[in-house]
């Protein structure tokens, strides 16, 4: 039997596709015309060209590089290409996609561009071809393998190669990165259980530093770099707060100003795959991604961070996987344990490496909602250790070095809490009272 819950959330996704492409196309359209209250046309364009040719390595905020309205229109752009992929799939929106979609839009702050993407999307579809699987199939590899975009921009800009053979060799081996990338994401998954939701990060960290390792033993020297803006803190609290806002507000209007299913929401564990447009409607996904904005941004503010690329690329990962597994209950938990690791051990923490490793470390929320607020802490002071050793391994390359970091957090926490679990419910079930009648059984 279907509960009237159930139904009400089944009809609600039947008839609103429309509404989701209409939602992630209206991100695109906002960043578009945000581009043109910050910069003039023609800086935009000098913007672009600059973005589109240079090395995109880790951590390059688009901000420093050209201007705020390029890199605002970079985001747009790349936002609309993916819908217009996820079109030309013909697959439907749900969790994973929209986590995708925001994903791919917070990164274009400081990283992806549509030079460097469009290999790894034309890599990840060919494996999709060869291997004679829809297409669908590779559409999230596609998507988030963008994360190796400045594999491309670096053989293409960065190594010594003539232009020509820097573009046949970034388009390459971006090509052959893509089309690894979906086997070994599927493979890897069970390497973290599902307690990382940035799955294809630790894919990619795994890839990256493969193509590192190559390009090094080569002799060319492969390195993160630290390029930061600064100054646009008061314009981008507006902007995010506002955007938040209509979030949370045409969330409750279609959820009839409640919080139906709210509830119900925040009991997931976030442990992949949790579709929470699939569980609790698409509604009640848009109040847990406006609220988890709200937290985001605050976060920033309140460790004096600034709301550079890099930050905005944190903050709006966060709020696109609010309706892929991160709901505030299971997020704050980590953010508290960077917050405390951070303190403990005298980290500057307004520094935007910092603060995005706490945003982006959220990607081991989903421990925190299946063992409890204290581990989830202690995941999150773990993952800040760790995430400040591994960007060398792949020397920036992959974008989603926290992905990558997080994999190895969860990979090493999960297996320990599972013994730990295991053994608890042992214990308790030799505690349980003994039914004398079965007792007599066994005894006859």
């Amino acid at each position: 039997m279907i509960s009237e819950n159930q139904l009400h959330i089944t009809q609600y996704n039947v008839i609103s596709q429309n509404i989701k492409y209409g939602f992630l196309l209206s991100i695109a359209i906002f960043f578009a015309s945000l581009a043109f209250v910050f910069n003039t046309p023609q800086e935009i364009i000098t913007g672009q060209i600059t973005i589109l040719t240079s090395p995109a390595n880790l951590t390059t905020d688009y901000f420093a590089l050209s201007n705020v309205g390029a890199t605002l229109f970079n985001s747009a752009l790349l936002t609309a290409h993916s819908i217009g992929v996820i079109r030309m799939t013909k697959a439907k929106v749900n969790g994973p996609i929209i986590a995708a979609v925001f994903t791919v839009a917070a990164f274009s702050f400081f990283g992806k561009n549509l030079y460097n993407s469009m290999p790894i999307v034309l890599g990840a579809f060919a494996y999709a071809k060869v291997t004679e699987v829809p297409a669908e199939r590779s559409l999230l590899a596609a998507l988030f393998g963008t994360a190796l975009g400045p594999l491309v921009s670096e053989i293409t800009f960065n190594i010594g190669l003539s232009f020509p053979l820097g573009v046949f060799y970034g388009y390459l081996f971006g090509f052959i990165a893509g089309f690894i990338l979906p086997p070994l994401a599927k493979h890897f998954v069970g390497f973290t259980k599902g307690f990382s939701v940035y799955n294809v990060g630790f894919t990619s960290g795994v890839v990256g530093t493969m193509f590192t390792s190559l390009l090094r033993s080569t002799g060319r020297n492969v390195e993160p770099v630290n390029m930061i803006s600064s100054g646009n803190n008061q314009a981008f609290t507006i902007i995010f707060m506002t955007l938040f806002s209509l979030m949370l507000i045409g969330g409750l209007y279609l959820n009839s100003w409640t919080l139906n299913n709210y509830g119900a929401l925040l009991k997931h564990s976030g442990q992949l795959s949790t579709d929470f447009l699939k569980t609790n409607g698409f509604s009640a996904t848009l109040i847990n991604m406006a609220l988890l904005g709200y937290i985001s941004t605050f976060y920033v503010l309140f460790h004096g961070g600034e709301i550079n690329g890099p930050a905005i690329g944190g903050i709006l990962t966060v709020v696109g996987f609010g309706a892929f597994g991160k709901h505030i209950r299971n997020v704050l938990p980590i953010l508290i344990g960077v917050s405390l690791m951070g303190y403990l051990n005298d980290y500057d923490m307004s520094s935007t490496s910092v603060v995005i490793a706490g945003l982006f470390g959220t990607t081991i929320a989903p421990i925190a909602g299946r063992y409890g607020t204290l581990i989830g802490i202690l995941a999150g002071a773990l993952h800040l250790s760790v995430v400040s050793n591994t960007g060398y391994l792949h020397g920036g390359i992959n974008l989603y070095n926290n992905g990558f970091a997080g994999g190895f957090v969860a990979a090493i926490m999960i297996p320990l809490l599972e013994a730990v679990h295991y053994q608890q419910q042992k214990r308790k079930e030799m505690r349980e009272p003994v039914d004398p009648a079965e007792v007599i059984k066994v005894e006859q």
